[in-house]
């Protein structure tokens, strides 16, 4: 009986990494990224109605356009790979790693670390600025109070007039003293670019100064309950005389 010797299984042979052409794919998906970071984040937020909106709008441009470049290479290495090494039956080897390439590991983190303190010294240097501008000076304070599922507006400089909707002067900073009454909620004023929680027991402030005249939307960005999507009104920004008519048709002073 005779014994066939066994057949050796062929040598894995990797396929080169072509750098040059994942280069070309993270430039042009860079390109286009970057393009659509300037013109759509901002264009989907709706017009802005306050400083601080227009820097949530340039702080969301600026660090999409930072991001474009690592987010473009990761899809560079996915598409490629797709692309290189795809199977049209059982695959029969990995493709080669690269986990082990210095070069590509301390650029990656030295890249990474750069992009990290930029965002974060661009981030604290707006909120700083936009934060002192909204209280500079003769601010107008108002009490926000969330319950499920409405939110109560008061003002306690102007006689404390209470409305179930917002009303602000124009060009005019305010101050948002903001709380709860059950559970927790988010007060969310959209187009103004302002969102803090409104804690039971806990009060809250932000700030900012309406710019724009018109009405925008109150929202509760916190789940809250079985009615939370009903729980918004309208923020209304008036003229400085026709706030003032408001507050004396609803009892208060100025």
């Amino acid at each position: 009986m005779s014994v066939e010797p066994a057949v050796a299984d062929p040598p894995r042979r990797h396929s080169r990494i072509d750098y040059w052409r994942i280069g070309w794919i993270w430039l042009a998906l860079t390109i286009l990224l970057v393009l659509f970071s300037i013109w759509v984040p901002t264009r989907l937020m709706g017009p802005p109605a306050s400083p601080t909106m227009r820097a949530v709008e340039s702080t969301m441009r600026v660090f999409s356009i930072a991001a474009s470049p690592v987010a473009a290479l990761v899809w560079a290495v996915a598409i490629y790979s797709l692309i290189r090494w795809k199977s049209k039956g059982r695959p029969t080897e990995d493709g080669p790693a690269v986990r082990g390439y210095g070069p590509v590991t301390i650029t990656w983190a030295a890249v990474s670390t750069v992009l990290c303190v930029f965002l974060l010294i661009w981030g604290l240097a707006e909120m700083t600025s936009v934060t002192s501008a909204a209280e500079a000076s003769n601010p107008l304070v108002v009490n926000v109070t969330g319950q499920q599922w409405v939110w109560t507006f008061s003002y306690p400089d102007e006689g404390n007039v209470e409305s179930d909707q917002l009303y602000l002067p124009l060009n005019r900073p305010v101050v948002f003293h903001v709380t709860s009454k059950d559970v927790i909620h988010s007060f969310w004023v959209v187009q103004m670019g302002i969102k803090v929680d409104a804690n039971p027991g806990v009060t809250t402030k932000t700030s900012v100064t309406p710019d724009k005249l018109g009405t925008f939307d109150v929202r509760c960005a916190e789940l809250c309950g079985l009615r939370h999507a009903d729980m918004e009104t309208a923020a209304h920004v008036v003229n400085p005389a026709d706030f003032t008519t408001w507050i004396a048709q609803n009892g208060g002073h100025t």
